[in-house]
């Protein structure tokens, strides 16, 4: 009988995860390396005084897409990630809290909220989910879905046909304003382009299809949080055969005449057929393949020329009670320049008025936290450590969060937040370069830039070494839980394909 061939996996993150589970599956004999002690990367959690909190992702968008490795294995997903459809999907505050828009995923509530703005904009909105739902499809069949191993891959007429059609030299931000008048609606459709790390001012404009995936997939709660998307992957991983090794990081991956023959570990070596890479690509690519020929063009100084998404300050805040009149679980808060504000982020000046996210998952799921209590979880998107232009001192953290507190302290249902925090704790762009190996402490990867997307983008498949492939928010397709989750497939499938010639 023919011996199975074996794979060493560098990370359990969400595509390390999935693409564990769908190599095992495939009848590989998997081990997976972890440097922390739980499974999930940045999809992590927090846990203090009895309040537990998602450290990184909190909005399940694609459900579909995180049910594909269960029911790929033959499970049913619901027995591991029962998920609840949420409506209200969230609330935007405007004006220091004075304005609110709540974004509803029926679309009956939807266009009369619109319509309570100006008819022209309920028009202009149907306009926009047209036009990018029509990109959405392209780009789901012909980009996110398949590889570029080759520049040819993406060099060949059908395809650039179709890359025409995603209209990418326009930004988020100006595509929008050709359909809505209204600012406030304007930035609740194009500011959510700073969840995948980039400008909305910037950023390709095909990047405002997470609002229209929103709303037309609607937005999900997974019972537990986030954390249990990451222990139902674990689990099914070794219910299939796999094995995993926490507080184990990797230091190097062992190549021999440009192939990857496995890890070298700090106790010892670990052979095997394939090498999976899930740490961060830009901080495998320096730390990890020490092998300057299997660098190929991603030397140390192209690392550092690479441009980073934004990075996150998040507060996990422990209520000493609950939020009845508070509804949704999400907050969006804007701040009264979001030019400014957004301007400040991508050049690294200390942000004046920061704009800032709110998730409850307690009201959901009321396990989360004492009884009787509430958490709050409150991110702030800030500077990459290479751009900012201050240090992230405690100074720095306690001026970003009194900023918040007074804006939330506005906000009806929130006027007594500061006296109200029991429990404390935060996360850094420094924490996340520290923890997860986050290159500049960018938690999204690399920024996914025009310059940085389809075949621009680092592939699944190593240029310039055998049997080393890569998965994570900084390949293709890119970063977002659900995308992750697609570059685990890509990866694989390049694996299965190198390994069937």
């Amino acid at each position: 009988m023919e011996k199975q061939k074996t794979v060493s996996v560098i990370g359990a993150g969400v595509a390390g995860l999935a693409s564990a589970i769908r190599l095992q599956h495939a009848g590989y004999t998997v081990e997976l390396f972890e440097k922390e002690d739980l499974p999930g990367g940045k999809m992590n959690v927090v846990e203090k005084d009895g309040y537990r909190f998602d450290l990184g992702p909190s909005l399940v968008m694609m459900p579909e897409l995180y049910r594909e490795p269960f029911e790929l294995a033959g499970k049913n997903p619901d027995d591991y990630i029962p998920m609840e459809r949420l409506d209200p999907m969230y609330v935007s505050h405007f004006n220091k809290g004075k304005e609110t828009i709540e974004a509803s995923s029926d679309l009956v509530k939807l266009i009369s909220t619109m319509e309570a703005i100006n008819d022209k904009d309920a028009q202009g909105f149907l306009q926009y989910l047209q036009d990018i739902y029509e990109r959405f499809i392209v780009a789901r069949d012909h980009f996110l879905q398949r590889p570029f191993r080759r520049q040819r891959d993406f060099y060949q007429p059908s395809v650039i046909r179709q890359a025409l059609k995603l209209k990418t030299f326009d930004s988020a931000s100006h595509s929008i304003g050709k359909y809505i008048e209204d600012e406030r609606l304007q930035q609740m459709l194009s500011f959510q382009t700073l969840y995948i790390g980039v400008s909305p001012k910037n950023g390709p404009s095909l990047y405002t299809i997470i609002p229209m995936i929103e709303l037309l997939y609607g937005v999900w709660f997974i019972k537990g949080g986030m954390h249990t998307m990451a222990e139902a992957m674990e689990k099914l991983l070794i219910e299939l055969g796999g094995k995993i090794h926490y507080q184990t990081p990797v230091e190097e991956i062992l190549i021999e005449n440009q192939k990857a023959v496995g890890l070298k570990l700090a106790d010892r070596t670990v052979f095997s057929d394939f090498v999976m890479c899930n740490a961060d690509f830009p901080y495998a690519m320096k730390h990890l393949v020490k092998d300057t020929k299997a660098k190929g063009k991603y030397t140390d100084k192209k690392i550092d020329r690479m441009k980073y998404s934004c990075s996150c300050l998040i507060f996990y805040w422990g209520m000493d009670r609950q939020y009845d009149e508070i509804s949704p679980i999400h907050h969006f808060v804007f701040s009264e320049d979001l030019d400014e504000n957004i301007d400040q982020i991508f050049d690294g000046r200390k942000m004046t008025d920061p704009s800032f996210y709110v998730y409850m998952a307690s009201k959901l799921d009321p396990t989360l936290a004492p009884a009787g209590k509430d958490g709050l979880y409150v991110l702030i998107p800030v500077s990459e450590l290479s751009t900012a232009q201050y240090q992230w001192t405690d100074e720095t953290i306690q001026d970003y969060r009194q900023k918040v507190l007074n804006t939330l302290s506005q906000i009806s249902g929130f006027e007594n937040v500061e006296q109200e925090i029991v429990s404390e704790s935060y996360m850094t762009p420094e924490d996340f370069k520290s923890k997860f190996n986050a290159y500049n402490g960018a938690c999204f990867g690399l920024q996914p830039n025009l310059l940085q997307s389809n075949h621009f983008r680092p592939q699944s498949k190593a240029t310039h070494c055998e049997n080393l492939y890569f998965t994570g928010s900084s390949t293709h397709p890119g970063a977002g839980v659900p995308i992750v989750l697609l570059s685990a497939k890509i990866a694989v499938e390049e694996l299965l394909l190198d390994d069937q010639e």
